[in-house]
């Protein structure tokens, strides 16, 4: 507990910009988040004084920052199983506990689980050889998704393999670098969709409205609230499917359920256990955001109102360009200002570097097309600091 307000201490492992807008939140509540960070100028570590200098691999430097928290929680999906384990051995809280987040780790761990439970989800098999690979191809037909299974995100550690011969100049390089593999079927998909949710340790449940997230080389650069010309019943089936989810594994905090939506209905992507890309929009979009959220899952609070508060939300990502602009960061924010006077700005305190996330922004209506049109022009100035030619302020051309 924090001896001045008496409140419950939570440690957040990861230093990025979801343990940044996790402080946020905390503050507004009262607590007292600590960050787990590997370097004083990762973003948390800019916004917070409670700030532990360690490496989410090193036990020892885990050990000691649970010590120093009543819950501890997580940015990424990157420490050690094996250390999980023996933290909870020891006694401490975690959350989601490893038996739960070994789901978000393990790709393959994942698939087959899914597919126990009788959830929608791609062909799979793992890969060992080239042989796997081949073989797979030949059955469910090329090209086929190769991906890592464990350590991959933003489209990295994903291979789209579209013949025998790529396989065979592939998967021995892979291998050799000791990545672990699995491979999907190419699901023919009309659109990506994600549903976010949240659990407590009580086993009370949160579902946000299903969201459209639109990728560009393996990054989201957009998230749609609610999903347009989204079915109500296909909406309630995958906030259904998520929290069905989110209880059979166990999960403590944030569930974010990436899905393809098909011809067919939905098909599960991806696992995350913590806030996540696709649930940023309820800062502003929301009467509870994902952060908050979070902290109230992991303290076994009851869960707050998801509840959208417009009809149209858009969230899209600010990527640093791939020729870094002439005009400063605070010159484009400044005319981004005057120009958009209702658009919701988050930068994380990162150094820009081509198409790395450095911040998104908000934008709040009634029309879907024009909230994102304007987000979506918001975003890219603020990335390149170039207005298109023929822009309409208020969102068109």
């Amino acid at each position: 507990m924090d001896p001045v307000t008496g409140l419950p201490v939570v440690g957040m492992v990861g230093g990025g910009q979801l343990s940044r807008m996790t402080q946020q939140a905390a503050i507004a509540l009262g607590q007292s988040l600590r960050v787990l960070a590997i370097s004083p100028s990762e973003p948390a570590a800019l916004v917070t004084p409670f700030v532990s200098l360690g490496h989410h691999t090193d036990l020892d430097a885990l050990r000691a920052f649970a010590s120093s928290c009543d819950v501890m929680t997580f940015d990424h999906e990157h420490v050690p199983p094996a250390h999980l384990r023996t933290l909870v051995e020891e006694g401490f809280t975690v959350h989601p506990g490893p038996s739960a987040l070994i789901h978000a780790q393990d790709k393959l761990v994942m698939r087959t689980r899914l597919q126990e439970m009788g959830v929608p989800i791609p062909e799979f098999a793992p890969v060992t050889s080239v042989g796997d690979l081949v073989r797979f191809g030949s059955k469910f037909g090329w090209p086929c998704v190769l991906k890592a299974a464990r350590g991959g995100y933003d489209g990295r550690g994903v291979w789209m393999v579209a013949s025998e011969a790529a396989a065979e100049s592939l998967v021995p390089e892979l291998l050799a670098a000791g990545t672990p593999l699995l491979v999907e079927e190419r699901v023919a998909m009309t659109r990506e969709l994600a549903a976010l949710v949240a659990r407590s340790p009580f086993g009370q449940g949160a579902a946000w409205p299903a969201v459209e997230t639109v990728q560009q080389d393996g990054i989201c650069v957009e998230v749609l609230a609610p999903a347009p010309n989204l079915s109500p019943a296909l909406a309630e089936e995958a906030q259904d499917l998520a929290l069905r989810v989110a209880s059979t594994l166990g999960v403590v905090g944030l569930l974010a359920v990436e899905l393809f939506e098909t011809p067919s209905g939905l098909v599960v992507n991806e696992l995350a256990m913590r806030p996540h890309n696709s649930g940023h929009w309820t800062i502003e979009g929301a009467r509870t955001s994902q952060f908050e959220q979070h902290l109230r899952a992991v303290l076994d609070y009851p869960l707050g109102s998801t509840e959208p508060v417009a009809p149209a939300v858009v969230m899209a990502n600010v990527l640093g360009a791939s020729i870094i602009p002439s005009m400063g960061p605070d010159e484009r924010l400044h005319h981004l200002f005057a120009r958009f006077r209702d658009v919701h700005v988050h930068y994380y305190g990162k150094e820009e570097r081509p198409g790395r996330k450095i911040g998104h922004v908000t934008v709040l209506g009634t029309d879907m097309s024009v909230v994102r049109a304007r987000a979506r022009l918001a975003a890219d100035w603020l990335s390149t600091g170039v207005w298109p030619d023929g822009y309409d302020i208020h969102g068109g051309r």
